[in-house]
């Protein structure tokens, strides 16, 4: 797994100094070259594929006025760069109260705790950090304080962060190369769901009676004492688990006494159609995480959500942040819900993300390199095959294409090295979505 993952890197730093080429002579060259110097080195940050000098909407800018919509944004950008109503109410809460240490309430986090406890059924009770790893490695704290027992079980190739906690239980095997010795004990893993790719050999949802949920309910049965099992409810590869799986996992878990929590840090906050993406599934999770676009694209600022019966913790310090209760920062959260809510972006990325799946499943049916389309609301991606028949994946294939349409104004991520994944603001207009899908349609058809 190691040696794969440093191959695949050295692919990419390849095409990435392709393309830092095009880019020689100029602003961006020089600022990336600081870059490089200034800051440690490490896979998906340093060194950088371009520079970044203005961001606004689902627009970033780089130094020399190339402009990219930005179909990543570390998914950060559910409400677009800057927008104008959170800019200002975060510049109106730091004239009246810019910090505010954690023992002494204040409005905005009060309110902002409110806000999200209201959002899950059954209400809850929450704790707020800095980043969404810190948030995770808080729920791992409340389910051992809660179960008395310390065991997880998590899934290969999920991330849940780079903290030490966080990426034992996490599967990338970038998080968790190179460092010496164990990891966090207790940390099981079982394979995903992936009917693309099943780890099982079936061909498909129909056939399968759901092994891979019950290969959950084995592990739980087998260890007997698992505190939690922590999942993203829909993988941010994307992957989208078949039906009935989550509702097979939850009953397991309650079965075996183990908590579930709920990693929404990616695909909360309506990026999938639903406020939370568990809710497609209809199930209600023990513990919720929430992070990056929690901020609005400005701030960092994580949360826990936990059932009120969770609350067994109060004689120690769980989270215990600096900033756990700032003002600033819940200010910014508490305006980007209100801005989600009132500007209808749940339904917008519902509505905007079934019509770009059906046009990109229609595009995908004489296109022999497109193995699968899949995704859930403004979070889509397409698998980049070699060979239909056999899957195999295709990343060599799959670089060209970012590239090319890098090349055209157009940047997102590419997961698992071949799984070209779309993430846009839920702002943006259908005029600029469907561009962007061109863009992708022809690179793929010139590949």
């Amino acid at each position: 797994m190691a040696r794969a993952h440093t191959e695949g890197e050295s692919n990419r730093s390849t095409a990435r100094a392709r393309h830092r080429a095009r880019l020689s002579g100029d602003k961006s060259e020089a600022l990336l070259a600081r870059d490089s110097a200034a800051f440690l080195h490490q896979a998906l940050s340093t060194p950088c594929v371009s520079t970044i000098a203005r961001a606004e909407g689902i627009w970033i800018e780089d130094l020399d006025g190339r402009r990219y919509m930005d179909f990543h944004g570390n998914s950060v950008h559910h409400i677009g760069y800057g927008h104008p109503r959170l800019k200002a109410a975060i510049a109106a809460q730091m004239d009246a109260l810019p910090f505010a240490p954690r023992r002494f309430a204040c409005e905005p986090a009060v309110e902002l705790a409110e806000a999200l406890s209201a959002k899950m059924q059954g209400s809850a009770k929450v704790l707020f950090t800095t980043g969404g790893s810190d948030a995770n490695e808080v729920a791992l704290k409340i389910a051992r304080a809660a179960t008395g027992r310390f065991k997880t079980l998590s899934f290969w190739d999920s991330f849940h962060g780079a903290g030490f906690g966080a990426a034992s239980v996490g599967g990338e095997a970038t998080f968790r190369s190179q460092i010496a010795g164990p990891l966090l004990p207790g940390a099981e893993h079982v394979a995903p769901f992936n009917c693309y790719h099943c780890a099982y050999g079936h061909p498909g949802p129909q056939s399968c009676n759901l092994a891979c949920a019950n290969m959950v309910r084995y592990v739980l049965e087998r260890e007997g004492d698992v505190a939690a099992v922590i999942a993203e409810p829909m993988r941010a590869v994307p992957i989208v688990p078949p039906p009935g799986y989550w509702a097979a996992v939850q009953k397991a878990c309650h079965e075996a006494g183990a908590l579930l929590i709920m990693d929404e840090i990616p695909t909360g906050l309506g990026k999938t159609g639903r406020f939370f993406a568990f809710e497609h599934d209809g199930i209600t999770p023990d513990i919720v995480t929430l992070g990056k676009a929690l901020g609005g694209g400005i701030l960092p600022i994580a949360a826990v959500l936990a059932r009120p019966a969770l609350d067994v913790a109060g004689e120690f310090a769980i989270g215990h942040y600096t900033h756990e209760k700032n003002p600033v920062t819940t200010r910014a959260a508490l305006t980007t819900l209100q801005i989600i809510e009132d500007e209808g972006l749940v339904e917008r990325a519902a509505s905007l993300g079934a019509a770009a799946l059906a046009r990109l499943r229609d595009f995908a049916q004489n296109q022999p390199h497109i193995g699968d389309v899949r995704g859930r609301g403004l979070m889509f991606g397409i698998e980049i095959v070699a060979d239909r028949d056999r899957r195999a994946p295709d990343a060599a294939r799959a670089e060209r294409i970012y590239y090319a349409c890098l090349a055209e104004g157009l940047s997102f991520k590419i997961s698992a090295g071949n799984v070209l994944t779309l993430s846009p603001p839920l702002t943006i207009a259908k005029a600029e979505l469907d561009r962007a899908l061109q863009i992708v349609e022809t690179a793929i058809s010139t590949s």
